[in-house]
């Protein structure tokens, strides 16, 4: 039988890229790639993402020009664990335990670089704050902690089509990524992440409301966050 046809362990390669399942026995692999400046298909907590690493402008490059997007639109970042956050934005200014209470979660934080961040400076260059994910995902947070980098993260589609829910629905992006990780199809719809800005003392202001507005909503007014009612 021609070596080419094989399928094997549930993996799928073609001219169109390799398909793996999303679990933690293929973690490595997906580090490997990241470290090597590649960039990935992965599942998150909501929707499917292109990933690579932060700190590599060859790979982030690679994402807007797979996207189509436009360069002055920012890319979030995804980091393995809350505490890894304070190394890439500014932190001290929250309420203690509002970011382990709202993450890992559905939840991008708008939050200032600030001086210490370790992000390349060529990572939404001109902006003064990074959007944060710590996603409830955790093969995703695995090849975070595994690459030692935040994860450049964005969705998984041509900019201004539909979000992807399944590997199927970007099918015709997936010759560009070396790997593509099939966690099946993602349950909680195509609404994405609930964003919300952080940066200022005291305030929060939803940008996005996502999947899990209420719930954000909730959680920042319990630690006695206002909401900013300043235009945008």
């Amino acid at each position: 039988m021609d070596s080419s046809l094989e399928k094997c362990d549930g993996n799928v390669e073609s001219k169109m890229g390799l398909v793996r399942p999303a679990t933690e026995d293929y973690a490595q692999e997906a580090v490997e790639a990241i470290k090597a400046g590649k960039v990935i298909a992965v599942p998150t907590d909501t929707l499917y993402g292109f990933a690579c690493d932060a700190c590599s402008v060859e790979a982030v490059n690679r994402i807007y020009e797979i996207k189509g997007r436009k360069y002055t639109s920012p890319l979030a970042i995804c980091v393995g664990n809350v505490e890894d956050i304070k190394h890439f934005a500014v932190t001290d200014h929250l309420p203690p335990g509002l970011l382990d209470c709202l993450l890992p979660g559905p939840v991008t934080v708008i939050l200032r670089r600030g001086d210490s961040s370790i992000l390349e400076k060529s990572l939404n260059p001109g902006l003064e704050s990074i959007g944060v994910r710590v996603p409830d995902s955790n093969f995703i947070r695995v090849i975070c902690s595994g690459s030692q980098s935040a994860l450049a993260l964005t969705s998984a589609n041509l900019s201004g089509q539909p979000s992807s829910v399944d590997i199927r629905d970007f099918k015709n992006l997936w010759e560009h990524c070396s790997y593509i990780y099939d966690g099946g199809v993602l349950p909680s719809g195509r609404a994405g992440s609930t964003i919300v800005d952080l940066t200022k003392l005291g305030m929060y202001k939803i940008l996005r409301p996502g999947s899990a507005k209420e719930e954000t909503i909730a959680i920042l007014e319990r630690h006695s966050l206002l909401e900013d009612g300043s235009a945008t």
